[in-house]
């Protein structure tokens, strides 16, 4: 049997409280070929101690100690800090749990691709495997579900700690904000906002004794991961907020200015034409640099928002028309037309997010390689 070929990457193993799992999760990564390994303790209680002294005392193990817990992410970054330093020449960086739930040779398949193509590395589990926890198979649906809807990315596992990581683009990541189990989440948002390639490598599924030694607490945790999910929704809706407030009340005024001027059809036109114009203008900026924050180009972002918000303007003034004629809305009834007017909006809100996201403000498309 030939030697086991090199891998260039580091592995990083953030561990709190371990059992006697971490030192072969050690052991298990320097057989497949790592040679370079940084071990956290991350404030650990005493009796934890001789499982990281025994795994550190291998040949190629560091090992770094926060005095008190700091988080996941924490140790991720201080590992990750540790190597720009003082490894600033190997490959990148594999990140592994040390409960012996991430198999050796799963880690260096990551490692190798990552290596080959430049690209962050997800290591993804099967989740219809029958073995796995009815709430872990649960929870990364829901979440995976919530990634695609509101954050634009399609991500197999969004709970995997299995990430090979290039060097150049550590940096970037290891300022990535979180410091417990969100940070992952962050990492995951923050490649859409970054540019930076990834791709997924299909790895064993394993759960030891029903994920026992997992530290993940379920209510507070998945809260901060889900609040980081939904926040840029949560700022878009703001955003349309405060522009449907403007929009309804120029669309009011207008109507009143209007009414002696013009009925019907012509007065609902004008009215929600002059509200548009200046609504739109300030849901673009907001847009632009709150929710979506660039990405592309002020012109050519400008543009792909004019080609939506256009045919929307549309669409609401065909859809308030035909509620204003089924209702017998009169002209002079403007507390009445601009419920309506404003009800319609709110309809094609959640359209102008999918499509604003997807495409008005979606930089250059190399998130994933296909």
């Amino acid at each position: 049997m030939g030697e086991t070929a090199r891998v260039r990457a580091a592995a990083v193993v953030p561990s709190l409280n371990p059992t006697d799992r971490l030192t072969d999760t050690v052991e298990g990564l320097l057989r497949a070929g790592f040679s370079q390994i940084v071990l956290v303790d991350d404030g650990s209680q005493p009796g934890a101690r001789p499982f990281f002294e025994a795994a550190a005392s291998r040949p190629g193990v560091a090992l770094l100690r926060h005095e008190v817990n700091r988080g996941k992410g924490a140790a991720m970054k201080t590992a990750f800090s540790w190597l720009l330093e003082h490894r600033p020449d190997c490959a990148g960086v594999v990140t592994v749990d040390g409960d012996g739930q991430h198999h050796p040779e799963d880690a260096v398949a990551c490692a190798r691709k990552m290596e080959e193509e430049n690209r962050l590395v997800l290591g993804c589990r099967d989740f219809s495997q029958p073995d796995v926890p009815p709430r872990s198979r649960m929870g990364n649906r829901i979440t995976r579900g919530v990634f695609r809807i509101f954050c634009g990315l399609t991500v197999s596992d969004t709970q995997t700690g299995l990430r090979a990581i290039p060097m150049e683009y550590l940096p970037r990541l290891a300022a990535v904000a979180g410091e417990r189990y969100e940070y992952e989440t962050n990492m995951l948002l923050a490649l859409k906002d970054l540019g930076i390639p990834w791709d997924e490598v299909k790895i064993r599924t394993i759960y030891l004794d029903e994920n026992q030694e997992s530290h993940f607490r379920t209510v507070r945790d998945s809260w901060r991961i889900y609040k980081l999910i939904l926040a840029r929704f949560f700022r878009y809706t703001l955003s349309s907020l405060a522009s449907a407030v403007v929009d309804a009340g120029l669309f009011a005024l207008l109507s009143a200015l209007l009414a002696g001027l013009l009925t019907g059809t012509a007065l609902t036109a004008a009215a929600a034409i002059g509200a548009r114009a200046l609504s739109s203008l300030l849901n673009f900026t907001l847009n632009r640099r709150l929710v979506f924050r660039g990405g592309a180009p002020l012109g050519r972002a400008l543009g792909r928002y004019y080609a939506l918000a256009l045919p929307l303007l549309l669409s609401q003034f065909l859809l308030t028309e035909g509620v204003f004629r089924a209702a017998r809305i009169g002209d002079r009834q403007t507390l009445l037309r601009t419920v309506v007017y404003a009800g319609v909006m709110a309809v094609l809100f959640v359209t102008g997010y999918v499509v604003q996201r997807r495409w008005v403000f979606a930089g250059k498309r190399k998130e994933r390689k296909d």
